[in-house]
């Protein structure tokens, strides 16, 4: 995936789940995008949480099982 959902690159979403550790709830991957995000200007924050809250709320296993749920959304 080349690019993301709302324009949203696979590398910015990277950038918010920096030292993430799996599995996660989707409330933890939302607190570590939220913590991260308040560490360095990132661009598209607010898209990039606004992505994440859309997921399913479940456990996810790995980066590419959150890629593969981002990528059914809209």
């Amino acid at each position: 995936m080349a690019r993301g959902v709302g324009g949203i690159g696979p590398a910015n979403i990277m950038r918010h789940l920096k030292g993430i550790h799996f599995p996660a709830s989707k409330n933890q991957i939302l607190d570590i995008a939220k913590k991260n995000q308040g560490r360095a200007e990132m661009p598209d924050t607010n898209q990039v949480i606004g992505v994440l809250q859309k997921m399913d709320d479940r456990e996810y296993t790995s980066v590419a099982d959150i890629m593969k749920q981002i990528g059914k959304i809209e």
